[in-house]
Protein backbone atom coordinates (compact mmCIF):
# COMPACT_ATOMS: atom_id res chain seq x y z
CA UNK A 1 0.00 0.00 0.00
CA UNK A 2 1.38 3.06 -0.80
CA UNK A 3 0.82 6.11 1.28
CA UNK A 4 -0.19 9.18 -0.58
CA UNK A 5 0.04 11.91 1.85
CA UNK A 6 2.06 12.87 4.56
CA UNK A 7 1.06 14.55 7.60
CA UNK A 8 3.08 18.11 8.41
CA UNK A 9 3.46 19.82 11.72
CA UNK A 10 -0.12 21.08 12.82
CA UNK A 11 -1.62 19.07 10.68
CA UNK A 12 -3.79 15.57 11.67
CA UNK A 13 -1.64 12.35 12.01
CA UNK A 14 -4.19 10.61 10.06
CA UNK A 15 -2.31 8.99 6.56
CA UNK A 16 -4.35 8.53 3.83
CA UNK A 17 -3.66 5.39 1.80
CA UNK A 18 -3.61 4.02 -1.74
CA UNK A 19 -3.21 0.01 -2.49
CA UNK A 20 -2.17 -0.30 -6.10
CA UNK A 21 -2.90 -4.31 -6.55
CA UNK A 22 -5.46 -5.01 -9.43
CA UNK A 23 -8.73 -5.34 -7.46
CA UNK A 24 -8.21 -1.73 -6.05
CA UNK A 25 -7.16 -0.08 -10.04
CA UNK A 26 -9.44 -1.79 -11.89
CA UNK A 27 -12.03 -3.49 -9.49
CA UNK A 28 -14.48 -2.81 -6.82
CA UNK A 29 -11.99 -2.96 -3.99
CA UNK A 30 -11.87 0.55 -3.42
CA UNK A 31 -15.95 0.25 -1.90
CA UNK A 32 -14.33 -1.74 0.92
CA UNK A 33 -11.82 0.80 2.31
CA UNK A 34 -8.45 -0.21 3.30
CA UNK A 35 -6.50 -2.31 5.34
CA UNK A 36 -3.72 -0.88 8.25
CA UNK A 37 -1.32 -3.38 8.78
CA UNK A 38 -0.27 -4.57 12.27
CA UNK A 39 1.06 -8.22 12.32
CA UNK A 40 3.87 -9.43 12.00
CA UNK A 41 2.81 -11.50 9.32
CA UNK A 42 1.67 -8.85 7.17
CA UNK A 43 3.92 -7.97 3.55
CA UNK A 44 6.47 -4.89 3.98
CA UNK A 45 5.97 -2.45 1.24
CA UNK A 46 8.88 -3.66 -0.34
CA UNK A 47 8.25 -7.34 -0.17
CA UNK A 48 4.55 -6.49 -1.99
CA UNK A 49 6.64 -4.51 -4.44
CA UNK A 50 8.51 -7.65 -5.18
CA UNK A 51 5.27 -9.78 -5.36
CA UNK A 52 2.65 -7.26 -6.86
CA UNK A 53 4.10 -7.98 -10.46
CA UNK A 54 4.07 -12.04 -10.28
CA UNK A 55 0.98 -11.99 -9.43
CA UNK A 56 -1.52 -14.16 -12.02
CA UNK A 57 -3.98 -11.53 -13.92
CA UNK A 58 -7.70 -12.32 -12.49
CA UNK A 59 -9.76 -14.01 -15.09
CA UNK A 60 -12.14 -11.21 -15.41
CA UNK A 61 -9.74 -9.14 -16.64
CA UNK A 62 -8.80 -11.43 -19.38
CA UNK A 63 -12.71 -11.52 -20.42
CA UNK A 64 -13.58 -14.73 -18.69
CA UNK A 65 -16.73 -13.53 -17.26
CA UNK A 66 -17.17 -13.31 -13.14
CA UNK A 67 -17.40 -9.79 -11.75
CA UNK A 68 -14.47 -7.48 -10.41
CA UNK A 69 -13.24 -8.43 -7.13
CA UNK A 70 -14.15 -6.45 -4.13
CA UNK A 71 -11.44 -7.07 -1.87
CA UNK A 72 -7.67 -6.32 -2.15
CA UNK A 73 -5.35 -8.52 -3.30
CA UNK A 74 -2.55 -7.59 -0.53
CA UNK A 75 -5.00 -8.06 2.40
CA UNK A 76 -6.04 -11.59 0.62
CA UNK A 77 -2.46 -12.56 0.68
CA UNK A 78 -1.89 -10.99 3.92
CA UNK A 79 -4.89 -13.28 5.94
CA UNK A 80 -3.36 -16.29 4.00
CA UNK A 81 -0.10 -16.09 5.31
CA UNK A 82 -1.69 -14.64 9.14
CA UNK A 83 -3.37 -18.10 8.56
CA UNK A 84 -0.49 -20.44 7.93
CA UNK A 85 1.35 -18.77 10.53
CA UNK A 86 -1.10 -19.11 13.32
CA UNK A 87 -2.53 -22.28 12.28
CA UNK A 88 -6.16 -20.78 13.01
CA UNK A 89 -9.10 -22.19 11.36
CA UNK A 90 -10.54 -20.05 8.38
CA UNK A 91 -13.61 -18.97 10.17
CA UNK A 92 -11.39 -17.42 13.32
CA UNK A 93 -9.84 -14.64 10.79
CA UNK A 94 -9.41 -11.54 12.31
CA UNK A 95 -12.04 -8.96 11.68
CA UNK A 96 -9.54 -6.56 10.50
CA UNK A 97 -8.85 -8.64 7.20
CA UNK A 98 -11.40 -9.17 4.56
CA UNK A 99 -14.34 -11.49 5.69
CA UNK A 100 -12.79 -15.31 5.79
CA UNK A 101 -15.09 -16.80 2.86
CA UNK A 102 -13.92 -14.38 0.38
CA UNK A 103 -10.19 -15.15 1.33
CA UNK A 104 -11.35 -18.63 0.90
CA UNK A 105 -12.52 -18.61 -2.40
CA UNK A 106 -9.83 -16.10 -3.42
CA UNK A 107 -7.35 -19.09 -2.07
CA UNK A 108 -9.55 -21.84 -3.31
CA UNK A 109 -9.28 -20.01 -6.76
CA UNK A 110 -5.66 -19.75 -7.15
CA UNK A 111 -5.67 -23.41 -5.56
CA UNK A 112 -7.96 -24.90 -8.16
CA UNK A 113 -6.26 -23.36 -11.13
CA UNK A 114 -2.71 -24.31 -10.11
CA UNK A 115 -2.02 -20.46 -9.72
CA UNK A 116 -0.49 -20.80 -6.16
CA UNK A 117 2.23 -23.11 -8.08
CA UNK A 118 2.93 -20.66 -10.61
CA UNK A 119 3.09 -17.74 -8.08
CA UNK A 120 5.52 -19.60 -6.07
CA UNK A 121 7.48 -20.57 -9.01
CA UNK A 122 7.78 -17.24 -10.06
CA UNK A 123 9.19 -16.29 -6.82
CA UNK A 124 11.64 -19.24 -6.75
CA UNK A 125 12.98 -17.88 -9.90
CA UNK A 126 13.09 -14.60 -8.95
CA UNK A 127 15.21 -15.77 -5.70
CA UNK A 128 17.43 -17.62 -7.82
CA UNK A 129 18.41 -14.95 -10.06
CA UNK A 130 19.27 -12.56 -7.33
CA UNK A 131 21.58 -15.18 -5.72
CA UNK A 132 22.89 -15.17 -9.40
CA UNK A 133 21.70 -18.65 -10.19
CA UNK A 134 19.75 -19.13 -13.35
CA UNK A 135 16.22 -19.24 -12.84
CA UNK A 136 16.16 -22.78 -13.44
CA UNK A 137 17.69 -25.49 -11.03
CA UNK A 138 20.38 -28.11 -12.11
CA UNK A 139 20.10 -30.38 -8.90
CA UNK A 140 18.45 -30.96 -6.48
CA UNK A 141 18.02 -32.52 -2.67
CA UNK A 142 15.80 -34.91 -1.59
CA UNK A 143 14.90 -35.87 2.28
CA UNK A 144 12.10 -36.79 4.50
CA UNK A 145 10.66 -36.41 7.99
CA UNK A 146 7.85 -38.08 9.97
CA UNK A 147 5.61 -36.16 11.82
CA UNK A 148 3.30 -37.27 14.55
CA UNK A 149 -0.30 -36.96 13.41
CA UNK A 150 -2.67 -35.59 15.66
CA UNK A 151 -5.33 -37.96 17.18
CA UNK A 152 -8.35 -36.23 14.55
CA UNK A 153 -6.15 -37.72 11.76
CA UNK A 154 -8.03 -40.86 10.13
CA UNK A 155 -6.11 -44.11 10.52
CA UNK A 156 -6.11 -44.18 6.00
CA UNK A 157 -3.53 -41.42 5.81
CA UNK A 158 -1.56 -42.50 8.60
CA UNK A 159 0.84 -45.10 9.50
CA UNK A 160 3.83 -45.95 11.86
CA UNK A 161 7.57 -45.15 11.13
CA UNK A 162 9.54 -48.11 12.60
CA UNK A 163 12.94 -46.70 11.92
CA UNK A 164 11.88 -43.11 13.36
CA UNK A 165 9.10 -45.00 16.26
CA UNK A 166 6.61 -42.03 14.58
CA UNK A 167 2.95 -42.50 14.18
CA UNK A 168 1.39 -39.96 12.00
CA UNK A 169 2.22 -39.00 8.06
CA UNK A 170 5.65 -38.22 6.30
CA UNK A 171 6.65 -35.61 4.23
CA UNK A 172 9.02 -35.96 1.18
CA UNK A 173 10.66 -32.69 0.00
CA UNK A 174 12.79 -31.41 -2.99
CA UNK A 175 14.63 -28.69 -2.74
CA UNK A 176 17.46 -26.42 -5.01
CA UNK A 177 21.13 -26.04 -3.81
CA UNK A 178 19.98 -22.57 -2.34
CA UNK A 179 16.80 -24.76 -0.11
CA UNK A 180 13.76 -23.01 -2.62
CA UNK A 181 11.25 -25.78 -2.61
CA UNK A 182 10.82 -27.86 -5.65
CA UNK A 183 8.09 -30.34 -5.19
CA UNK A 184 6.70 -32.22 -1.51
CA UNK A 185 4.18 -35.03 -1.04
CA UNK A 186 2.92 -36.03 2.18
CA UNK A 187 2.11 -39.95 2.85
CA UNK A 188 1.34 -42.08 5.23
CA UNK A 189 4.58 -42.38 7.91
CA UNK A 190 5.02 -46.32 7.08
CA UNK A 191 5.35 -44.86 3.45
CA UNK A 192 8.83 -46.17 1.82
CA UNK A 193 11.32 -43.55 1.21
CA UNK A 194 12.52 -45.21 -1.54
CA UNK A 195 9.37 -46.02 -3.18
CA UNK A 196 8.15 -41.79 -2.76
CA UNK A 197 11.19 -40.52 -3.95
CA UNK A 198 11.07 -42.09 -6.63
CA UNK A 199 7.33 -40.85 -7.42
CA UNK A 200 8.57 -37.57 -6.22
CA UNK A 201 11.35 -36.80 -8.26
CA UNK A 202 9.54 -37.81 -11.21
CA UNK A 203 7.28 -35.57 -10.78
CA UNK A 204 9.93 -32.77 -10.10
CA UNK A 205 12.33 -33.72 -13.19
CA UNK A 206 9.11 -33.36 -15.69
CA UNK A 207 8.50 -29.70 -14.37
CA UNK A 208 12.01 -28.94 -14.33
CA UNK A 209 13.72 -30.04 -17.50
CA UNK A 210 16.67 -28.29 -16.88
CA UNK A 211 17.65 -30.83 -13.26
CA UNK A 212 20.89 -33.43 -13.78
CA UNK A 213 21.38 -34.59 -10.69
CA UNK A 214 19.68 -35.37 -7.48
CA UNK A 215 21.26 -36.09 -3.84
CA UNK A 216 19.39 -38.16 -1.45
CA UNK A 217 19.86 -38.72 2.33
CA UNK A 218 21.09 -41.90 3.38
CA UNK A 219 17.58 -43.10 4.19
CA UNK A 220 16.52 -43.07 0.30
CA UNK A 221 19.15 -45.17 -1.02
CA UNK A 222 19.76 -47.66 2.24
CA UNK A 223 19.36 -50.57 -0.55
CA UNK A 224 22.94 -49.09 -1.43
CA UNK A 225 23.87 -48.57 -5.01
CA UNK A 226 21.59 -50.91 -6.58
CA UNK A 227 18.67 -49.39 -4.48
CA UNK A 228 20.04 -46.38 -6.51
CA UNK A 229 20.01 -47.69 -9.78
CA UNK A 230 16.33 -49.09 -9.46
CA UNK A 231 15.49 -45.62 -8.87
CA UNK A 232 17.04 -43.88 -11.68
CA UNK A 233 16.38 -46.28 -14.48
CA UNK A 234 14.18 -47.12 -16.53
CA UNK A 235 11.89 -43.97 -16.12
CA UNK A 236 13.78 -41.15 -13.75
CA UNK A 237 16.07 -39.35 -16.00
CA UNK A 238 17.91 -38.25 -13.25
CA UNK A 239 21.22 -39.03 -11.86
CA UNK A 240 21.15 -39.85 -8.24
CA UNK A 241 23.46 -39.51 -5.50
CA UNK A 242 23.46 -41.36 -2.45
CA UNK A 243 25.17 -39.06 0.38
CA UNK A 244 25.20 -39.68 4.05
CA UNK A 245 25.15 -36.69 6.54
CA UNK A 246 28.02 -35.53 9.17
CA UNK A 247 27.63 -34.28 12.07
CA UNK A 248 29.31 -31.10 10.56
CA UNK A 249 25.87 -31.16 8.76
CA UNK A 250 28.37 -31.62 5.18
CA UNK A 251 27.48 -34.42 2.86
CA UNK A 252 30.05 -36.46 1.50
CA UNK A 253 29.28 -38.48 -1.46
CA UNK A 254 28.93 -42.33 -0.81
CA UNK A 255 27.73 -43.87 -4.27
CA UNK A 256 26.27 -42.86 -7.38
CA UNK A 257 23.84 -44.42 -9.94
CA UNK A 258 23.17 -43.03 -13.15
CA UNK A 259 20.63 -42.94 -15.60
CA UNK A 260 22.81 -42.16 -18.65
CA UNK A 261 21.94 -38.51 -18.65
CA UNK A 262 24.86 -36.53 -19.51
CA UNK A 263 23.95 -33.21 -18.45
CA UNK A 264 26.37 -31.36 -16.16
CA UNK A 265 25.03 -29.25 -13.04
Amino acid sequence: MQQSSVPTAGQSSSVTWECDCLAHRFGNAADNGLRQPRYPTDMTDAEWAAVRPLLPVPGWMRGRGGRPEAYCHRAALDAIRYLVDNGIKWRAMPADFPPWDRVYAFFRRWRDHGLVKEFHDRLRGQAREKAGRNAEPTAAVIDSQSVKADAVVGADSRGFDGGKLVNGRKRHVVVDTLGLLLGVMVTAADTGDRAAARVLLEQVADAHHCLAAAWLATTHGAGGPGHLAEMSSPGLRLPVTLRQTTAAGGFPSVSTASSGLSRTR
